[in-house]
């Protein structure tokens, strides 16, 4: 290798694949050499498979067994920073390498070779005649906002054969276009003028746009009301990036956020910029990786996952609504991306901006201690004010059985349709009925695969299980007794208080906002526009409502229960019942000429969350639950890691649990201590019994090393699957 990092041809290199290997595998560099961090295309038994060359390879084994890379692919090398950050999170994570790279690789087509494709977008006017197919393929083309698919994607989308497409261009409905396959996207005028900023923004916008300037790494906390102005703050930090020719990332909690949010970039910025999720086409996620890696993408808005794609120079990260539990992901590779983003930009001197109106009491301890700094907005913008908050006692309230809405609640949402206003009611609960209960034996219909109970889908007519997502029809018998028409739901869910509100409001417009009512996020999107421009008197919505949606006509927030979150033992109850209904109830009044108003049904009016919520005394809020942790030794003044093992058989998973318990010799060398094993709360998922064990240590220990020691010490058996999770936010 020479000391640019190059690989003759010969050289023997290590090559990290992303097949479930516990190591790098050695290869000979290829005719015409390649670089470290090439993405390359090499032999494993009798497939290729797609790797990245790691450094130069151990030469442990006998060299004439060594076999060559196959080809280099078209894409730049993976940065150092990219590969060092993957290296990080693994030995964070307690991840397999193999899987941290399948992560940074979540483009298709990857190697495939530069060309011309055929793309297929909406053209004008309607085919002579209309047949089912043809409106798929045209509610499928609008659904996606204008982006371009291929003739393979459409079809597959659109569930119709290609014949349909190529009828539907003869005649200029489709139109069909040769482009390269991946184009640099529109430059963003960074000198573009910004909305006029409040003194509060602008000097909140000046200190970000200094700590950018400085070209270091720092991470600051913009804490800001809701409706203060916390998005065009921190777009001047990203003004600030892109003047300075380095790329921006802005991760949202939520998919449904995107289309507004991108609106509000063009606005500001003259182009929209690329966009990483699920919701996208694969072409465009392609298009997507490989411009960030070539520079010809200035700013991503995407999910979480977006923190993995191979930037050039990223110089700023956004994480708005950082407190949201979105952010961690509990499958196969457990991580938080907003403390995955402090890594990254730590290790590639970037900043990062963490932006709430309820910081995460990890985001605030890390402010009250000096490791980040603290900007604040303590007003909304302009003229509007809070919402005025009060809690509904609904221990003096006389409400009917099988009704949900106060009759102080009723008449307050009747007033605002008499104005002309929007009503949210929020329950965070999806479905009918959490529970469907027989009225003759006592029997709970649950999931057949997992412990849980089913949740009736009445829009859908079926039982649907929220962990494995087994569904049935509803039945009209008992499945345990046999007795007809004895079935009946308990509890409410949206959807059955959206058949309370259309029996209370016949003549209102009313539209419920919930995950499981729509097939893609681009029609969530475009029902979440059509509300805030009036298209609905009330809306009735789950957490998905709470997470940073702007509805001008919105001036009334209803709570149906207030102390669902409030329920179990769970470590950071207090904290998400307070974040969450905070930001729901900051969805109201928030413009100028509507005051708002945010009602809280409750049956502990005076439980302290409760009353934190309704004063308003989040740093009160934030200090008393900081102490009741740190006494106790809970993050972020401790450490937690869970263990979750998973068999078919019972008696495997308890013997493993309780054999892995009895040996904690290494955890007790660093102080950690090791709890259960237990069942999981919910001890059965999708034919697996699950157990877990949860081990605690003190802040400063060097958890992970003592873990990998600890679980190295017995073979997994085959059928049993053993995840951690370190920092866990749930313990189901």
């Amino acid at each position: 290798m020479t000391d640019n990092g190059w690989y003759a041809k010969g050289d023997l290199v290590a090559v990290l694949t992303t097949q479930p290997l516990d190591r790098c595998l050695d290869y000979a560099a290829p005719e015409g050499g390649c670089p470290e961090g090439a993405f390359v295309e090499v032999p494993l038994g009798p497939r290729k498979v797609l790797g990245v060359v790691w450094g130069p390879g151990a030469g442990d084994f006998d060299r004439a067994r060594v076999r060559s890379i196959d080809r280099v692919l078209d894409v730049p090398p993976m940065q150092a920073e990219l590969r060092e950050f993957l290296g990080r999170c693994a030995d964070y994570t307690l991840t397999p390498m193999a899987s941290m790279l399948r992560m940074a690789t979540r483009a298709p087509g990857l190697t495939d070779a530069p060309s011309m494709r055929w793309v297929y977008r909406r053209g004008e006017g309607k085919p002579e005649r209309m047949t089912d197919a043809r409106r798929r393929v045209l509610a499928t083309l609008e659904e996606y906002g204008g982006l371009a698919f291929t003739m393979s994607e459409l079809s597959a989308t659109a569930g119709v054969t290609n014949s349909v497409i190529k009828g539907l261009v003869k005649q200029g409905v489709v139109v069909e276009e040769a482009t390269p396959r991946d184009l640099p996207y529109p430059r963003l005028d960074h000198e573009r003028a910004g909305l006029p900023l409040s003194e509060a923004q602008a000097a909140a916008a000046a200190a970000l746009r200094a700590a950018g300037k400085r070209g270091a790494y720092g991470t600051t906390l913009l804490k800001g009301v809701t409706g203060s102005g916390k998005t065009e703050v921190y777009l001047e930090a990203v003004a600030e990036c892109l003047a300075a020719g380095r790329q921006a990332l802005v991760l949202l909690p939520e998919i449904a956020l995107t289309g507004e949010f991108l609106s509000r970039v063009e606005r500001r910025f003259g182009a929209r910029p690329a966009e990483w999720h699920s919701g996208v086409t694969m072409t465009e996620r392609r298009r997507c990786w490989k411009m960030i890696a070539e520079g010809g993408a200035e700013l991503v808005v995407g999910a979480r996952s977006a923190l993995f794609l191979p930037f050039r120079d990223l110089g700023l990260i956004v994480v708005d609504e950082e407190h949201d539990s979105s952010y961690k992901q509990e499958d196969i590779v457990f991580y938080n991306a907003r403390d995955m983003a402090v890594l990254r930009a730590s290790l590639c001197d970037a900043q990062v901006v963490l932006a709430s109106a309820t910081p995460s009491l990890e985001s605030w301890a890390n402010a009250e201690a000096g490791k980040y700094t603290r900007l604040e907005l303590g007003a909304r913008f302009g003229a509007a004010e809070m919402p005025d908050m009060r809690a509904i006692d609904l221990r003096g309230e006389k409400i009917p059985s099988g009704r949900w809405i106060s009759g102080e609640l009723q008449r307050a949402v009747e007033a605002r349709i008499a104005q002309g206003e929007q009503s949210l009611l929020f329950l965070n609960r999806r479905g009918y009925a959490p529970v469907t209960v027989c009225r003759a034996c006592g029997h709970q219909i649950g999931c057949d695969h997992c412990d849980a109970r089913m949740v009736e889908h009445r829009f859908q007519k079926r039982l649907v299980c929220h962990q494995c997502g087994e569904t049935k029809p509803m039945p009209e018998v008992c499945p345990k007794c046999e007795v007809e028409g004895r079935l009946a739901p308990v509890g409410p869910g949206v959807e059955r208080l959206a058949e309370e509100v259309v029996s209370l409001f016949p003549e209102a417009r009313v539209a419920v906002l919930s995950s499981d009512l729509f097939g893609s996020a681009r029609a969530l999107k475009e029902k979440i526009a059509e509300i805030a421009g009036g298209g609905a008197d009330i809306v009735i919505g789950t957490q998905l409502v709470a997470k940073g949606h702007n509805f001008p006509l919105l001036t009334l927030v209803g709570v149906i229960d207030a102390d669902l979150g409030l329920q179990g033992t769970d470590l950071r109850a207090a904290e998400r019942t307070f974040q969450l209904v905070r930001q729901v109830a900051g969805r109201a009044g928030r413009t100028a000429d509507r005051q708002g108003v945010a009602l809280l049904q409750s049956h502990q009016p005076d439980h302290p969350v409760i009353r934190a919520i309704l004063s308003g005394d989040e740093e009160g809020f934030w200090r008393a639950e900081a102490e009741q942790r740190r006494v106790v030794g809970m993050p972020p003044y401790g450490r937690l890691a869970g263990i979750i093992l998973s068999s078919p058989e019972i008696a495997e998973v308890f013997d493993f649990g309780t054999e892995l318990a009895r040996r904690d010799g290494p955890l007790r060398e660093v102080g950690a201590q090791v709890f259960g094993p237990a069942p999981a709360p919910i001890a059965r998922v999708r034919g697996r019994h699950r157990l877990r064990l949860l081990v605690k240590a003190a802040k400063g220990v060097a958890l992970q090393g003592a873990l990998t020691r600890w679980i190295a010490q017995l073979r997994v058996p085959n059928n049993l699957r053993l995840s951690v999770d370190i920092d866990p936010q749930s313990f189901w």
